[in-house]
């Protein structure tokens, strides 16, 4: 029984950071409940998983009216859509917190819900674009490389609703009200770059020039190498102690290496180092450094990663549905999180979910007989 158990969370369908958001409650205890679409798909995605799958038609008044009444029994919405399509099917977070005057009503947008981009369309990579967050990955002189949609979508996205879902259930737990959260991947993908802000106000960062800074693979002693069998290793050697033991293990002279933080000398540097380097294979350098406090690790795939020994003895992975696939975290000691099961299909739960909230066998015939339901 996770540490949510007891809560039920309403997600209305949508892609990207909203069911991860939905997921990770999932993992955590909630109940929840995923308002799908009629005619769509089966959830065969891993963040459909521990969720319960309701198909509601919000085309309809009487689906609409449903949905509402669903509403009254749940602890949280999660709007993953663009400003005001909830209001034109007529489930604004106005007429929903007036049938539950406790809700959650937490809404996901790039651009957020107002400002002169808010009814645009976008995708991690713009949201990312104008945060600065872009701009700054990638090698010196060449283009920015985009860092999958881990950034918008998931970090500055999928996380920053999860923690306004929780901050607001904590404060409605002592205030006996519900309010709106107006989660943007743009906003969080700028929180996530506040480090930056603080080192170039002290002058410790070009923001104008990549791979000229120490976390941007402009250093020698933080990047990654490649091997001599074509694969690739991590080196973080930020402390002193660290690049000590970086030197010693990796047989790097003292004489070429003993200005750690001349920038002049980085370039320099990183050209030896990357010949050093190039003179192992990639599990010769984990015999040598993994494990040491060189700051080091290879660099695997993410269909190799679950393989990694670390990772097996923290079970990191689970297979579920055939997929391999991360664990819930984080861990807590008292309840922890788990996978109840896996992905459902398009309106697996409808009759059961909606029984359980109250509606008789009657009014669920004539839902079904009217295309409310499915």
């Amino acid at each position: 029984m996770g540490p949510l158990n007891g809560y039920t969370v309403i997600e209305l369908a949508g892609i990207g950071p909203a069911p991860m958001g939905g997921m990770i409650l999932a993992d955590m205890g909630a109940e929840v409940i995923r308002i799908d679409r009629v005619g769509g798909a089966a959830m065969q995605d891993v963040s459909a998983r521990g969720k319960k799958s309701v198909i509601v038609n919000l085309k309809d008044d009487t689906g609409v009216e449903a949905l509402l009444r669903m509403v009254e029994n749940a602890d949280v919405v999660i709007d993953p859509y663009r400003p005001g399509v909830c209001e034109k099917l007529g489930i604004s977070p106005e007429v929903c917190l007036k049938r539950n005057p406790k809700l959650v009503f937490a809404r996901m947008t790039g651009w957020g819900q107002d400002g002169p981009l808010a009814h645009a369309a976008g995708h991690d990579i713009n949201y990312i674009s104008i945060t600065g967050a872009l701009y700054a990955m990638g090698r010196k002189g060449q283009k920015p490389v985009p860092p999958l949609n881990l950034v918008g979508d998931f970090g500055g996205g999928g996380m920053l609703l999860v923690s306004g879902i929780l901050a607001a259930l904590l404060e409605t737990a002592n205030s006996g009200k519900g309010q709106v959260i107006d989660a943007a991947m743009v906003d969080g993908a700028a929180q996530l770059m506040w480090m930056f802000y603080g080192f170039q106000s002290f002058g410790l960062w070009n923001e104008k020039e990549r791979e000229s800074n120490m976390l941007d693979g402009g250093a020698h002693f933080y990047d990654t190498y490649e091997c001599a069998d074509g694969e690739y290793v991590s080196v973080g050697s930020i402390e002193p102690q660290f690049y000590a033991l970086l030197k010693e293990k990796a047989g790097l002279s003292e004489a070429e290496f003993a200005a750690q933080n001349d920038r002049e000398q980085w370039p320099a540097m990183k050209d030896k180092m990357a010949e050093v380097m190039k003179t192992k294979t990639q599990a010769q350098w984990c015999d040598i450094m993994e494990g040491s406090d060189v700051c080091f690790a290879p660099v695997l795939n993410f269909m190799d990663a679950p393989l990694h020994p670390a990772n097996i003895a923290r079970n990191t992975y689970i297979e579920l549905d055939g997929m391999t696939q991360p664990a819930p975290a984080p861990r807590f000691s008292r309840t922890p999180s788990e996978v109840r099961h896996g992905a459902h299909e398009a309106g697996q739960d409808t009759d059961a979910v909606l029984s359980a909230m109250g509606f008789g066998e009657q009014e669920l015939a004539r839902l079904r007989d009217s295309g409310a339901i499915v």
